[in-house]
């Protein structure tokens, strides 16, 4: 689910092994929902199948009408009528080197889609597990950029594609700069995924799911490391979260008000958010587990408390002033 700041207007995708998938959008704030995904899936000579829809993500403030929308398998669908209708981004389906895609724990999808908002020709996307593509002419043709991101599960550690990135981000302020948790580390780019910096030094973990970026500071990140594929959850049971103030370079250990004992939980690649304090220069932070349980920050992360909820597993986090 997610909440276009440019018109207020909720789109919500559903996903089920029985009625298959759906997008609704609603314009009155949840009052009234209907279908929004007229389109969205493969034309049968297509031969593939829509498996789930992951992400939406509305286009800049140039475009209000543009939208898009990564699914399983490995595909990036576009709207520019406000999401009345969809039509497939074929060169991102059929790149070249798609032979060399393939899926991970959670299927082969686009689940991360980043405009950037200082070139209205340049997008990001992010695949699991294909790595970081970058299109410079508003999606017609696109340019995998994974060199320096490490794939320790591949014979080759370094391929051009086959990385499993996890979540990727846009420096809140500097558009050249991304960061992403990779299934291999934690890395940095400052020149528009061009290349990438290892940035795990000081980290527990190289492993874990999300990323969160401050809404306005530059150089401040957020991540939170598990012990690996094997057994996900927290080192040593004790939840921590970890914040860089300088791009990745050192890392501060964020743990007051956080669970110290028994945190065998996992959190999901979209079950966090950020959000600009309206009262003040401080960021809110929001982070669910796979517990059922939400953590919020006041205070950029200086200190943590549970909401009192007692949830299924949070799968995702959207924060939205409104």
């Amino acid at each position: 689910m997610v909440r276009d700041p440019r018109n207020g207007h909720i789109f919500a995708a559903a996903n089920n092994a029985w009625w298959g998938n759906d997008l609704q959008i609603s314009t009155n704030g949840g009052k009234k929902w209907h279908k929004s995904s007229t389109g969205l899936g493969f034309a049968e000579d297509r031969g593939m199948k829509l498996n789930r829809i992951w992400n939406i993500c509305p286009d800049r403030e140039s475009r209000p009408n543009t939208i898009w929308c990564g699914v399983d398998p490995g595909a990036l669908f576009r709207s520019d009528d406000g999401g009345k209708n969809w039509t497939e981004v074929r060169s991102l389906t059929e790149h070249p080197t798609r032979a060399k895609w393939f899926p991970g724990a959670g299927g082969l999808m686009v689940h991360t889609i980043l405009p950037d908002p200082t070139n209205p020709q340049r997008i990001f996307v992010a695949i699991s597990v294909a790595g970081c593509f970058r299109s410079d002419d508003d999606g017609q043709t696109w340019q995998p950029l994974n060199k320096g991101v490490r794939a320790d599960f591949q014979p080759d550690k370094f391929p051009e594609v086959g990385q499993c990135v996890h979540r990727m981000t846009m420096d809140s302020n500097d558009a050249r700069i991304l960061y992403q948790q990779n299934h291999c580390g934690q890395y940095r780019s400052d020149d528009a995924g061009a290349t990438w910096k290892d940035i795990s030094k000081g980290l527990p973990s190289r492993f874990g799911f999300p990323i969160i970026r401050h809404p306005h500071e530059t150089g401040t990140i957020y991540v939170i490391p598990e012990i690996g594929a094997e057994a996900r959850y927290v080192p040593d049971a004790a939840f921590a979260i970890w914040r860089s103030r300088n791009g990745g370079r050192s890392w501060q250990k964020l743990t007051r008000g956080l669970p110290q004992k028994n945190a065998y939980f996992h959190v999901f690649r979209h079950a966090t958010a950020s959000e600009a304090s309206p009262d003040s220069d401080a960021a809110n932070l929001y982070v669910g587990t796979g517990s059922g349980e939400i953590f919020i920050s006041r205070n950029t992360g200086d200190s943590w408390e549970a909401l009192p909820a007692h949830l299924p597993p949070v799968v995702s986090l959207e924060a939205s002033i409104v």
